[in-house]
């Protein structure tokens, strides 16, 4: 939702998960204090999609820093935004990007960052990190609180 952004259409509403990220549709409201700079974060600890070569399911724990400016996602619409990856064929890296290339193009934000922390398949975990450019001045920036794969070890 993006036009005009009037109406939620998701929030209080029993709604079906997209069957792909194209057919998501994320919503956003007017951040209540534009005027100050604050991190919100969310965590998708459980994302899935699936490679695109083989078909068989990936997992990753993903966490978004962004620091609004005139937007916030609404949070059901996020939600379901990266549910509709469930059945999405795509590498890791694409994923992890296309999200953070969205949610940009969609809100505006005066800085994101995405972190992509994927579950080892066939041996090899594939982290994955992306930001818009160095953080603002001041910012008070948590670690993402993810440790990195240390398997057996």
């Amino acid at each position: 939702m993006a036009k005009g952004d009037k109406k939620l259409s998701q929030l209080g509403s029993q709604v079906a998960l997209p069957q792909s990220p194209e057919e998501a549709t994320l919503e956003r409201v007017p951040n209540p204090h534009p005027d100050k700079q604050y991190l919100a974060r969310f965590t998708a600890p459980e994302f899935t999609s699936l490679c695109p070569v083989t078909g068989q399911p990936d997992f990753a724990h993903l966490v978004i820093d962004y620091v609004p400016k005139q937007w916030l996602v609404e949070s059901k619409s996020l939600k379901l935004y990266l549910g509709s990856f469930r059945n999405h064929g795509a590498f890791h890296e694409d994923c992890t990007v296309a999200i953070g290339a969205r949610l940009v193009d969609f809100l505006k934000p005066r800085w994101l960052r995405i972190g992509g922390y994927w579950y080892p398949r066939g041996g090899i975990p594939i982290d994955v990190f992306w930001q818009t450019g160095a953080p603002p001045k001041d910012l008070w920036l948590p670690d993402q609180g993810v440790p990195g794969y240390r398997g057996r070890g």
